[in-house]
């Protein structure tokens, strides 16, 4: 039904439909199947994010003790009041990094769109739940808003790591978070759209450098910041901002730029944070290798 941002946003307006609806109804055609069962299989994802999001908020460690326990430091932070930034952003940096704990610590989570970038959008999602007030249909239209973003940009430039470094996971997801922010909010599909783009085109060129390889350090925090960039960009795109570069070509230029990014930047940790002293001697001790030998 649509391959691009433009096509999504033309249909919604002159349908007078949502940019959920527009997914939905693609996805009825796909699966050729009714509403009803496509909004079920959703609630199931929805699901599932909410049960890690609660789960990290308690308190989890990865195996390799890299991370855990920084979505509870935060949530104490905020119950302290005496916080800088705002409160609803500072709940979607604790349940991003929250998720991506779970993630860390080999819980269950959704990929959305990868599991290295898992917690974005369950992260703004439970937290403007807290100051929006959507019903449950709203809040699994949500993920119907991100996840035609997340279509776009995965047929038309590339949501992996290793294949377009970190823009292309978090990057990505923090768009796709900002345009289903927007939707609930109230605005328009092409204001989606302007949001999808502010965020994406402020996390271009951001490489993927997993210490030890493994999908945590830096990965938790910067779903953190993904999901701040997500918040923002949306309250942008809400307030009448527009982006100046169209936000299929921002997709563009993102696909293009994993392109000519080196491979040490790109989920192999050979470069980056992966390969500063501290990231060699932690990769040494989480498998056991001499330092000498690397």
């Amino acid at each position: 039904m649509f391959r691009n941002v433009a096509e999504l946003v033309e249909l919604a307006v002159s349908q007078n439909k949502q940019i959920s609806d527009i997914m939905i109804e693609q996805e009825m055609k796909v699966r050729r199947t009714t509403r009803e069962e496509i909004m079920g299989l959703m609630e199931r994802n929805l699901v599932v994010m909410e049960e890690a999001v609660e789960k990290g908020i308690k308190g989890v460690r990865s195996h390799s003790g890299l991370t855990g326990g920084d979505a509870v430091l935060m949530q104490k932070y905020i119950e302290k009041g005496n916080f800088l930034s705002g409160q609803t952003v500072l709940e979607a940096v604790s349940k991003a990094v929250a998720t991506n704990e779970v993630n860390a610590a080999m819980g269950t989570i959704c990929a959305t769109p990868t599991a290295g970038s898992a917690g974005v959008v369950p992260g703004t999602l439970f937290a403007v739940k807290n100051k929006l007030n959507p019903t449950r249909e709203e809040m699994v239209k949500f993920l119907f808003t991100s996840g035609a973003f997340g279509f776009v940009v995965a047929n038309n430039a590339s949501i992996s790591g290793a294949a377009g470094g970190c823009q292309a996971e978090v990057g990505s997801a923090a768009g796709m978070a900002a345009a289903a922010i927007v939707e609930m909010a109230g605005g328009t599909p092409q204001q989606c759209a302007e949001a999808m783009a502010i965020t994406l085109k402020n996390m271009l060129g951001l490489v993927c450098d997993p210490v030890a390889g493994l999908v945590e350090v830096p990965c938790v925090k910067r779903n953190a910041m993904g999901a701040a960039n997500a918040m923002v960009a949306a309250d942008m795109a809400l307030a009448g901002i527009s982006s100046r570069i169209p936000c299929d070509e921002v997709i563009e230029a993102m696909f293009k730029i994993g392109q000519s990014m080196p491979t040490a930047l790109k989920e192999t940790a050979q470069g980056g944070l992966a390969a500063t002293p501290t990231g060699r001697a932690l990769e040494a001790k989480i498998f056991g290798i001499p330092l000498d030998k690397k």
